[in-house]
């Protein structure tokens, strides 16, 4: 299986970094004996003042009224306003918390000394949480953890972890949360077709989630369930968590927990088959599980726990006789990447008489003389063995936990280019049309 994923890797020109199918690179402080004691919580970006319950509950892990943080706003283009941001809202939920001046955009800023300076590191070591504001994550890597190397000031923010602290991080302070990421690749599709070089696309994260887990953000907004999976594919990944926008997950050890707004997404590729012979991305059987507010994940035994909400409303299990799905109409996603196309999908498969839902994505305006524009995929969604969900609308509209529904990916050849100019059906002219009886049409004499 292994060799497999390899190939596959390499046929889709992922790089020479991952000739030897190797999984994710360590991190910082991974051969540490012990399991971790604090809470890694990626945050999906576009966190909102008003989310009381993400806010309210990263103070309270933290130590409750009075809990220190500090914040860095390294990842921003203003990381001033950035981090006083983040700095009032963890103020107003009772937390004390300071911003740190550890930022590439602050130009009187010395980076090699102030990651070193004493007065700086003892106020994280005092902390009791650490926040990481969004922007672009390579900034955050190329900082605290320059080439690989450590610096004093990521060792003390691993100290507040290991101390059963609260590191945290909205968008861009999530990608860093595993030990590979995402550094700049906005183009879910040029990642699909291996359009991708280790450094520039990607690069090693801080690995705070241990290196087991993938992490990405502003999931199912911008279907980015499409750039995970190859990534999983090419360092050796079998489970990956995507984070929506204004959602968080709250990771402590092997269990997840989603709490906030949308919800995250849950990939499985344990059981996934492929053929490398095909040269391009395609697999067969990723499991995907919908995790929604309150829902609970266990990362060994693969056990989903749904909320109390949830288990008091109804439970969608295919086959059994209280099965009774809603949907009765066939549905096709023309951009499976598109917003919430893959989470709208799995809500409506499990609470619809079909047995799949299917999608498609290509690259709409490839640029000319670029291999593989042609290539486009077809998704399939399907029911298999544990599929089950249930659904409420206690809350409001309705709302799903979806458990091992199938993904498998296709790729298929589009016509380039993909559409031409309607033309106009036109009757025939009766005036061109053969006369019965005339020497056009009459038989030929023998």
């Amino acid at each position: 299986m292994a060799a497999a994923l390899v190939a596959l890797a390499l046929a889709g020109n992922w790089s020479t970094a991952v000739a030897a199918g190797a999984a994710a690179s360590p991190s910082p402080r991974a051969s540490e004996a012990g399991p971790p004691r604090g809470y890694a919580v990626p945050i999906g970006g576009a966190l909102k003042a008003d989310n009381d319950e993400v806010w309210g509950r990263l103070v309270q892990l933290a130590g409750g009224k009075g809990a220190r943080f500090v914040v860095f706003g390294t990842a921003s283009e203003d990381p001033e306003s950035s981090a006083k941001q983040v700095v009032d809202l963890l103020h107003r939920r009772g937390a004390v918390a300071e911003a740190l001046p550890v930022a590439p955009k602050f130009g009187w800023v010395d980076l090699q000394k102030v990651v070193r300076d004493p007065a700086l590191i003892a106020k994280v070591r005092n902390a009791k949480g650490v926040f990481f504001t969004g922007g672009s994550q390579e900034r955050i890597v190329d900082v605290l953890f320059p080439g690989g190397q450590t610096t004093p000031m990521l060792e003390a923010i691993w100290d507040v972890y290991r101390r059963g602290g609260v590191v945290a991080g909205t968008s861009a302070g999530a990608a860093i949360m595993s030990t590979v990421m995402f550094r700049d690749a906005p183009s879910v599709i040029n990642i699909m077709k291996g359009r991708w070089t280790e450094g520039k696309q990607i690069d090693r994260g801080l690995g705070f989630v241990g290196p087991d887990l993938l992490v990405d953000q502003h999931f199912l907004k911008r279907g980015r369930f499409g750039r995970m999976i190859p990534l999983m594919l090419a360092k050796g990944y079998k489970l990956g968590l995507g984070v929506e926008e204004n959602s968080a997950a709250i990771v402590r050890g092997d269990e997840v927990e989603v709490i906030g707004g949308k919800g995250a997404l849950l990939i499985d590729l344990s059981d996934i088959r492929s053929d490398p012979g095909l040269g391009v991305l395609n697999l067969t059987g990723a499991k995907l599980t919908y995790l929604d507010h309150g829902d609970r994940y266990h990362l060994k035994t693969r056990v989903t726990t749904p909320s109390a909400v949830k288990l008091r409303g109804q439970k969608l299990e295919p086959g059994t006789t209280g099965y009774k799905p809603y949907y009765t109409d066939p549905i096709y996603y023309p951009d499976m990447l598109g917003d919430s196309a893959i989470s709208n999908g799995m809500f409506y498969l499990i609470d619809s008489v079909h047995p799949e839902v299917r999608g498609l994505a290509f690259e709409g305006e490839p640029k000319l003389g670029e291999t593989l524009n042609d290539l486009g995929f077809v998704f399939r969604l399907y029911k298999g063995p544990g599929s089950i969900g249930w659904s409420t609308d206690e809350l409001g509209p309705e709302d799903y936990t979806v458990v091992n529904l199938y993904l498998d990916i296709t790729p298929v050849r589009l016509p380039q280019p993909l559409f031409a100019p309607w033309q106009a059906r036109r009757p025939p002219d009766p005036a061109s049309a053969p006369v019965r009886g005339d020497a056009a049409s009459a038989p030929a004499t023998p």
